[in-house]
């Protein structure tokens, strides 16, 4: 099961140094690809608007 970010994403960027695969892009709200999600969570763990869940 992957994490997925929501609408309530800003763009930050705080979540993009915590992936240690890089299944993160950039753009207006990132997306999270899941086929290189390990699950680990470290994204979501440093989301300050809390915008990243488990799928």
């Amino acid at each position: 099961m992957a994490y997925v970010i929501n609408d309530d994403c800003t763009a930050c960027g705080t979540c993009i140094d915590e992936c240690p695969v890089e299944a993160i892009s950039e753009g207006d709200i990132y997306v999270i690809d899941a086929d290189l999600c390990t699950d680990c969570g470290a994204c979501a763990d440093v989301c300050p608007v809390e915008a990243i869940h488990p799928e």
